[in-house]
């Protein structure tokens, strides 16, 4: 019996590390093991395994002799700060953590697993891809891998961090999923440097192609950016503790001891008068939501717009915000996509939507236009009037036109809107409307700069400001920016408790703009 249990224990070692070798060049360049990864991410001791001894049953192309016990992926069930978590990590020590039958079959297990008990999915992914060895049985496994994370979304919370090369079709479970972590050192691609220099002529690198800097600012893939493997464990540790298990649960409580009805004299002034003047919407989103608990995510990519989580009186809510210190907060294709879709995962897993208003309208020209402004617009109206959550907005300075009605107006089925004094909502702009309902008689004028200048203040004053919409029953309460906290959080006690049946009305899905 001692040799079979001396086995057993020498086994397990071999299904934590393919090649010994392998894992200490990974070492040498500053990353982790998948088994360490793993031990990273879990409470210790409380990780199960599935497919621990799994192995690979190719043939052919010298697969008889290239063997690893689990194929390449660790993957189990434990917990994270004592929540229950699925976790899978590809081992880039055996064949560069290329996806074959056996490999994918464990990782489409496990994503079954966790829609079935109601946990998050965490993927801590190094792949090269699909392994070639194995021919369509590996692409099969891409497919089963993807059919289930379609199957999860919405569902349960899916997190992967990208923490090495990641190609081919290792990256599109990973878009499927609700969040990407990129290391500063991990690329991801459809197709490498060769394949492009050979079909299109281009010369480029890994990280000019597919570097976490090009997909934090420019495609939008990734959420966030982190420096190594440890910093991505500590960054989705953080992030799971805004997240529900799963979409029948509500976003977990955390006592902040930050007193909810407070009041901050300071964020009046944190707000220009004057319409044009740039301003942080961070430092507002600071003043209102319990401190230090904003996690702003996307923040590199589409900068007009900040999206994130942060907690209110210690319930976790979405926060939707315009960024007027970024092309004056106009929203544009890419913070179109930025919105709609984060609006559509809070939703889906019931966090309240705080929406933060100062948008002088969608952003002009022939670029914005021919790219398809309007059907991406058309994203964030959908996303709005889809939910069925709390949604509470905040109207702090321009609100003008069709950006006005797609920032969670009251038109799209916003439970509280609220203003500050500071207001303004209208069609368009007052220098931009007088130029219309005046053009005769500033045509006419001797003085047209200084008749344009009173016109102007005339339609804010009868028009624009804050009190017409309260009238009409479009603004529920005008407040001081000091009060807008407390108004807030006693708003969503109120609505806590809000049901809606969905989809209205019965259908099998709606059809939103792409």
């Amino acid at each position: 019996m001692g040799d079979r249990f001396s086995q057993l224990l020498e086994l397990r070692k071999k299904t934590e590390v393919a090649d010994p070798a392998a894992a200490q060049k990974l070492r040498e360049q500053g990353k982790l093991t998948a088994w360490e990864r793993v031990e990273a991410l879990l409470d210790k001791g409380s990780f199960v395994p599935i497919g621990r001894f799994v192995r690979h049953r190719a043939t052919g192309f010298g697969m008889e002799s290239r063997v690893a016990y689990g194929d390449g992926v660790i993957a189990g069930l434990g917990t994270v700060d004592g929540r229950r978590v699925a976790v899978y990590a590809q081992d880039f020590t055996f064949m560069g953590g290329s996806v074959g039958e056996m490999h994918a079959s464990k990782i489409a297990r496990l994503l079954e697993l966790a829609v079935k008990i109601g946990v998050p999915v965490v993927g801590l992914n190094e792949s090269g891809g699909a392994r070639i060895q194995e021919g369509v049985d590996s692409l099969k496994g891409y497919g089963e891998i993807f059919y289930r994370n379609v199957m999860a979304s919405g569902v349960v919370p899916q997190i992967v961090a990208i923490l090495g090369p990641c190609a081919g079709g290792a990256v599109y479970s990973p878009a499927l999923a609700d969040f990407i972590v990129m290391t500063r050192k991990s690329y991801m691609y459809i197709t490498g440097p060769k394949v492009v220099k050979a079909s299109v002529g281009e010369d480029v690198t890994h990280e000019s192609l597919g570097g976490a800097e090009v997909h934090a600012t420019r495609s939008g893939v990734a959420h966030f950016v982190v420096e190594d493997d440890l910093e991505a464990v500590r960054l989705i540790k953080r992030l799971l503790s805004y997240l529900p298990s799963n979409n029948a649960e509500d976003p977990p409580f955390l006592d902040t001891g930050d007193d909810p009805l407070r009041e901050d004299p300071a964020l009046d002034g944190v707000v220009p008068e004057d319409p044009v003047k740039p301003y942080d919407v961070r430092e507002v989103i600071a003043r209102v939501f319990d401190r230090g608990s904003f996690l702003e995510v996307h923040a590199l990519f589409a900068q007009s717009a900040v999206v994130g989580f942060a907690r209110l009186g210690g319930y976790p809510v979405c926060v939707v915000a315009n960024q007027p210190a970024y092309m004056a907060g106009c929203l544009d294709i890419d913070s179109s996509d930025k919105i709609s879709r984060f609006v559509t995962f809070c939703d889906a897993f019931n966090f309240p939507i705080v929406t933060l208003v100062d948008v002088p309208g969608f952003l002009p020209g022939t670029v914005q236009e021919h790219g398809g402004v309007i059907r991406h617009g058309a994203k964030i109206i959908y996303a709005y009037s889809d939910a069925t959550v709390p949604k509470l907005t905040v109207i702090m300075r321009k609100a003008y036109g069709g950006a006005y009605i797609a920032m969670g107006s009251k038109h799209l089925g916003a439970d509280y809107v609220i203003a500050w004094p500071t207001a303004e909502i209208a069609v368009m702009g007052p220098e931009g409307a007088i130029e219309v309902i005046y053009r005769r008689e500033l045509e006419k004028a001797p003085n047209p700069e200084e008749l344009a200048k009173q016109f102007a203040e005339k339609y804010r004053a009868e028009v624009a400001n804050p009190y017409v919409a309260a009238a009409r029953g479009y603004v529920d309460d005008v407040v001081l920016p000091r009060e807008t906290r407390a108004y807030l959080y006693r708003a969503l006690l109120h609505l806590l408790d809000k049901r809606e049946k969905h989809p209205r009305p019965p259908r099998k899905h709606g059809v939103p703009p792409v």
